[in-house]
């Protein structure tokens, strides 16, 4: 197996996995037939004690004897023609790889009560997904936090392809990290394979209940950086930024960088800002504090009660501009939804509020709730007017 480079940061995750499982499925290719990889691998398995499946894929159109028959050569199991493109067999090979993991077949145990929402979502993992630009750190990150290698990180920009789910659990609370793929300007992104990775780093920061904005800090904010910001505000999710490499920049610069940041990302006051090193594991800990209070702060629930009488004290405060001869009458308020919260408010003439008033509620609420950490949305919904189409309101009355 290969003795240094990506490869065998591959092979050391595939010994590991090995390790790990109770089960191996070994897929070796029909059309190439037997090669001497295949028997590294056979060998490896034998040594490793681990229950082996051997699975001879691309199958399809040729004689089942002829696609297996020198693959009994390697000394393992019988193999088992099958064709993963067209799902020849696949389901049966599932069972032969299963059979020796009987279902469990006694009887259900009596279901529980359901979950008030507090203990639901105390006892729910936390969806964290780490996204950024390439080669900012987000693999050696996830494996600080899991404290051992579990995913590649390579200085390679592309390293990691598509969106990896792993389950772990920290000062007894649940999580669940996803590491995405690095997300480049979209004029560099050319290969098919590179979409689908942006596509799956998308489609991750939807998925998560909290976004880890991973950057450099020995490269100033790109537009890059700016763009993905972007999108996880328009996903609503909760946020922390966290400014990675802090270790390799000179203590005299530090500050200024500091400066830096903080202007350009501006837009992004309402989170949390941490300055780490992912590879020594310093600043973890308190990262994954904020982690912890900006779900807090996005699955936070807002009564009605206080809702509506912190709308009475934003509204004392300062009123809404005149729309022609009235002005907007802001009446209630209750929530409407999670992660982002959203605050739904009842009034009249509502659809003339500016967008600087809604930004003023939106900061007004988030300080009273003390919502750090999240983005706060506003739905403004006016009542119906029951006099609009009385008989007296008629033309010609």
């Amino acid at each position: 197996m290969a003795k240094d480079g990506i490869m065998h940061e591959m092979a050391k995750q595939t010994r590991q996995a090995i390790a790990e499982a109770d089960v191996v499925l070994f897929l070796v290719d029909a059309r190439a037939g037997l090669t001497p990889q295949d028997r590294v691998i056979a060998d490896l398995l034998r040594r490793s004690g681990r229950s082996v499946v051997l699975a001879v894929n691309k199958a399809e159109g040729l004689a089942s004897v002829r696609a297996v028959a020198e693959f009994y050569e390697l000394g393992l199991t019988e193999p088992y023609p099958i064709s993963s493109a067209h799902g020849d067999n696949v389901t049966a090979l599932i069972e032969i790889a299963l059979a020796p993991f009987p279902a469990d077949t006694a009887a259900p145990e009596p279901a529980e009560p359901a979950l008030t929402d507090d203990r639901a979502d105390a006892n729910a993992a936390i969806k964290v997904a780490i996204v950024g630009r390439p080669n900012v750190g987000k693999s050696t990150l996830v494996n600080t936090l899991l404290g051992e290698e579990r995913v590649i990180a390579f200085d390679q920009p592309g390293t990691t392809r598509d969106s990896i789910y792993l389950d772990f659990e920290r000062a007894g609370r649940r999580y669940t990290l996803i590491d995405t793929a690095g997300v480049r300007r979209r004029g560099k992104v050319t290969e098919a394979v590179e979409k689908f990775s942006v596509i799956k780093t998308l489609q991750a920061i939807e998925d998560a209940n909290v976004v880890v904005l991973l950057l450099d800090a020995q490269v100033e904010v790109t537009e890059q950086d700016a763009h993905l910001a972007g999108y996880i505000l328009d996903a609503g999710r909760a946020l922390v930024v966290a400014v990675n490499k802090w270790d390799g920049l000179a203590a005299d610069r530090r500050e200024d960088v500091k400066r830096e940041f903080a202007r350009k990302l501006a837009f992004l006051s309402f989170a949390h800002h941490h300055y780490i090193s992912a590879k020594e594991g310093r600043g973890v800990g308190e990262l994954m504090h904020s982690v912890d209070a900006a779900y807090a702060a996005a699955m936070a629930r807002l009564p009605t009660p206080k809702l509506t009488r912190m709308l009475q004290q934003a509204v004392e405060r300062q009123q809404p501009p005149r729309a022609g001869m009235g002005r907007p009458k802001l009446r209630y308020a209750h929530q409407g939804g999670q992660n982002p919260p959203l605050i739904i408010i009842h009034g009249s003439a509502l659809g003339h509020i500016p967008d600087s008033y809604r930004r003023y509620l939106e900061h007004f609420f988030t300080d009273a709730f003390e919502l750090r950490g999240t983005p706060l949305r506003i739905q403004f919904k006016t009542g119906a007017n029951p006099y609009a189409n009385s008989p007296s309101r008629r033309p010609g009355r």
